[in-house]
């Protein structure tokens, strides 16, 4: 009885010196036990998880310092370099990755750039070099010139796409394009005549004014005629349209030559090189007329192969009177404005049938030159446009605009293919 009293008692007195009030103050013969509270010994995850594995004996690796991110590769160039806190000053490279070659090394082999930014010894990109705007009046707004013109059409057998672009000089010098471009259709259906025309301006003041104003004189005349000029060309009266057009273009020159004795512009005083292209509408008639004065070119191209159709005339046929020294042939090509205004070139004409798969060029000097006198270049147009379907608008421009060394003129094409 005694031992379980006193064992009980024992058990209440331990009882009451874990949980009991007091902490075990109320223990007679003992020391005071406060409660466990909060200790200066560390206890975190960690420690109890040491603490466990110290209690089962397994030794442990101390944990390691933190180290920084392994360096990427260098057969990674493209992995992202781990961010790491840095100064004010420059990130330093990584051991592991070699730093990118500086400017003048990846440039090591480039020649040094010409003057237009190209280099001096390598021949110009295929891509056009952009250049300045030309200067614009206020007071005459109207009479800005885009760089670059582009305009297309399709009409029965036959697919019209023609361009105009400023030539490298005029936009590295800010100059506007002297090169004009008309496209133009009288009537409807199968009684329809286009008029292509495209007028290249002397060189001067107000050239680019000039070539407008031969093309819309031109245009102005041609439309007022435009029905007999399309039964002239579907009955294949070539007597007829020849000294029609040979009326209609003096007439025009005519009235370009009084407006120049009215102004001061240099380049207004000479007439500009104007060539014209007549296409009817009608299906059944594959007769193309072409007619103009000056420099330029006329070429077909028929299986593969460039013709230059550019018509040889004698000299008694000059345009506006006789001037000639007999039956020679005299070239078409433009002459210099020391010439004098009041002589005038020969007119050309000529009339073509267009085969399916021919292609019709007609275009500026600028554009002429280049095709003659650099067979690399018109062995890749004419790879280009040999494809069973015309190009497109833009990949018509982009071909006529193929740049070659040393020709920087304004480029106007005309190209017709027949279906």
């Amino acid at each position: 009885m005694n031992q379980q009293g006193a064992g009980c008692g024992q058990e209440d007195d331990w009882w009451r010196q874990l949980y009991g009030e007091g902490g075990g103050d109320d223990v007679p013969g003992r020391a005071a036990m406060r409660d466990a509270g909060p200790s200066d010994a560390p206890d975190t995850l960690d420690d109890r998880v040491a603490s466990a594995l110290r209690a089962v004996a397994t030794p442990r690796r101390p944990a390691p310092a933190p180290q920084p991110p392994p360096a990427r590769p260098a057969s990674s160039p493209s992995a992202p370099i781990p961010l790491q806190a840095t100064g004010p000053g420059p990130r330093p490279a990584s051991p592991a990755r070699p730093a990118a070659p500086s400017a003048p090394e990846a440039s090591r082999d480039t020649p040094a750039p010409a003057p237009n930014g190209l280099p001096a010894d390598r021949p110009p990109p295929s891509e056009p070099e952009l250049g300045t705007l030309p200067a614009a009046d206020p007071a005459a707004l109207d009479e800005l010139v885009p760089d670059t013109a582009l305009d297309g059409a399709r009409y029965g057998s036959l697919t019209l796409l023609a361009a105009s672009r400023r030539g490298d000089l005029a936009r590295r010098r800010g100059d506007v394009r002297r090169d004009a471009l008309l496209t133009a259709r009288f009537g409807a259906g199968r009684h329809a005549l286009i008029l292509v025309a495209v007028a290249t301006g002397r060189p001067g003041e107000g050239a680019h004014r000039a070539a407008h104003e031969a093309c819309a004189r031109i245009g102005s005349a041609v439309g007022r005629s435009y029905t007999r000029l399309a039964e002239d060309i579907r009955t294949d009266h070539r007597s007829a349209l020849k000294s029609g057009l040979q009326r209609l273009t003096d007439r025009s020159y005519g009235r370009l030559r009084g407006r120049s004795r009215e102004s001061d512009a240099t380049a207004e005083r000479y007439p500009p090189a104007l060539r014209c292209l007549l296409l009817p509408a009608d299906p059944d008639c594959r007769t193309r007329v072409f007619f103009g004065i000056g420099a330029g070119g006329l070429f077909r191209l028929r299986d593969g192969a460039w013709e230059d159709l550019e018509p040889a005339v004698p000299d008694q046929t000059v345009h506006g009177g006789a001037g000639g020294t007999g039956g020679g042939l005299r070239s078409a090509a433009g002459r210099s404005p020391a010439d004098g205004p009041d002589r005038s070139d020969p007119f050309l004409f000529r009339t073509a049938f267009a085969r399916p798969g021919d292609t019709l060029l007609l275009c500026s000097a600028g554009l002429a030159e280049p095709l003659q006198q650099e067979p690399a270049f018109a062995a890749r147009l004419a790879g280009q446009w040999s494809a069973a379907e015309p190009p497109g608008l833009v990949a018509f421009l982009a071909a006529a605009q193929l740049r070659v060394a040393g020709h920087l003129k304004d480029r106007t094409a005309v190209g017709v293919w027949e279906a």
